[in-house]
């Protein structure tokens, strides 16, 4: 059972406000819990505590109902007939005080919401209809000024996108949440539930907006559309001048993650590490949201490029922005914005993205394990946003191949160990193609004993380096499979070349 993060904690101890709300209810959901769902997405998003009174004390829920509370909400914010336009949300079970208790974030919507035909909004701590067509479109207005993602472009088509996109989508909501109400559906249903295709409030027309575009537009569509975009990765640590390398994106932003990601295996330690008896990617913890942050919350209709620059002791991501604030953010204190909400709550639903404010707390959590004693990082926010991550000011560890292979690596954990990869590690690595289950390597190498594979297998490659798991932050998932990461992927051909 998870414990409720450092943010939420403070938030709950803060009590009800117009972004944070208790209900007590413990069998069942509320009857007007979508209220208040609706009040949030119409608003600036918050946070909804389910076990909760309205003084902030924790009752907690039956625990035989916990997950039939959470299935009955799921399935209701998926359906337009009770949230329109549906906003999928999928809550989250903690334990606080020895008590089970539901939190729901939601985040700001980009669009004006409805439950039961009617629209709601959040004053201080309570909901209230709004009747008044004035107050509607003005927050309408307010929606479509905010939100440039929305833009829709009625010269592009569904046959426009890439459908193969489209189908790594569902396998990735699949793989993410299992029966996931949205795999199934078609592409342009798809578009539809996921607030893809919008209405031209000039024309009255309906239409793929920019957000379409940017998921599943091909390179050709959205250069036409947005001719400066690029996601600009540079490794400065000894040419500071100019590069030691460099990588250069404008595709989809589900390849652009990717490709990020595969720029910070390449150049950044993962340092070996067990967290309540579990290997812990601390690299993909601290980073992989960092990368989604700059994808989900830039500007898009800024021309400057989104930066990542890894140097010698940090690395930097600036990202043009739309600023909420101004300033420093602390931590523990700060209100999560999205600047795009649907291309947000997309990542989300395929994984790619795991809650608002959850970068923020794993890099405070990670990052003194991943790199001792370095300094705090920085989150600055204006026109364009700025994060700093410390690093320890020491070289890249490249493991070196003989023809032997016996590769010297010295994780930076144990400095004082030089192992030598094992008969094991390098035959995994050779046998190793595409993403594996635990069985599909079993088959492959021929054994029958799992704890031989993961002790002197699976581990062993993984502390090396050579190998990471698809899901690492649920390392025991029944959908946790195997692929090499690049510099395994190196071994491996100087393994097949020898």
């Amino acid at each position: 059972m998870k414990s409720l993060p450092s943010r939420l904690l403070e938030v709950l101890k803060s009590g009800e406000s117009s972004r944070v709300e208790f209900k007590e209810s413990r069998e069942a959901l509320p009857s007007n819990i979508f209220e208040t769902v609706c009040s949030f997405l119409n608003r600036d998003g918050g946070d909804l505590f389910l076990g909760v009174k309205d003084n902030g004390e924790i009752v907690g829920l039956k625990v035989d109902l916990i997950e039939k509370i959470k299935k009955d909400f799921c399935n209701l914010s998926n359906n337009p007939s009770k949230l329109n336009p549906p906003h999928l949300l999928f809550p989250d079970t903690y334990e606080v005080d020895n008590k089970k208790i539901i939190c729901i974030q939601v985040p700001a919507g980009g669009q004006v919401y409805k439950t039961n035909g009617d629209v709601f909004l959040r004053n201080e701590d309570g909901d209230y209809k709004v009747k008044d067509q004035r107050i509607i479109a003005g927050l309408l207005n307010r929606k479509l000024h905010i939100y440039t993602e929305q833009k829709v472009f009625l010269d592009t088509k569904i046959s426009d996108l890439r459908y193969d996109l489209f189908e790594r989508s569902g396998r990735l909501m699949l793989a993410n949440h299992p029966n996931h109400p949205w795999a199934n559906l078609n592409f342009e249903e798809l578009l539809q539930m996921a607030g893809f295709i919008r209405k031209d409030h000039e024309t009255g027309k309906t239409g793929l907006t920019l957000s379409a575009i940017l998921i599943f537009g091909t390179d050709q569509l959205i250069q036409y559309h947005l001719p400066g975009l690029l996601f600009d990765a540079i490794l400065r640590r000894e040419n500071i001048d100019r590069y030691d390398d460099r990588l250069m994106i404008t595709t989809n932003l589900l390849d652009t993650h990717d490709q990020l990601m595969g720029f910070v295996e390449k150049h950044l330690n993962d340092p070996f590490y067990v967290e309540n008896g579990q290997r812990i990617n601390l690299r993909a913890r601290i980073f992989r949201e960092l990368i989604a942050n700059i994808i989900a919350h830039r500007e898009y209709t800024s021309s400057a490029p989104a930066q990542m620059i890894i140097s010698k002791d940090k690395v930097e991501f600036k990202n043009p922005n739309t600023p909420n604030g101004h300033g420093k953010i602390n931590p523990l204190s700060f209100t999560p914005f999205p600047k795009n909400p649907t291309i947000c709550r997309f990542l989300i639903q395929i994984g790619r993205y795991e809650e608002l404010g959850s970068g923020v707390a794993n890099v405070n959590k990670y990052l003194p394990l991943y790199a001792p004693g370095v300094d705090a990082p920085s989150f600055v926010e204006d026109t364009t946003f700025n994060v700093t991550i410390p690093l320890l000011a020491t070289p890249q560890v490249t493991p070196q191949v003989t023809p032997q292979v016996t590769p010297q690596v010295t994780p930076q954990v144990t400095p004082q160990v030089t192992p030598q990869v094992t008969p094991q590690v390098t035959e995994l690595v050779k046998n190793l193609e595409g993403e594996l289950s635990r069985a599909e390597i079993m088959q492959r190498l021929d054994l029958k004993d799992r704890n031989n594979l993961a002790e002197k297998y699976i581990e062993p490659a993984i502390l090396f380096g050579f190998v990471e798991m698809t899901r690492p932050d649920k390392p025991n998932s029944r959908l946790q499979k195997y692929r090499l990461t690049n510099q395994g992927k190196i071994i491996k051909n100087t393994l097949t070349k020898n």
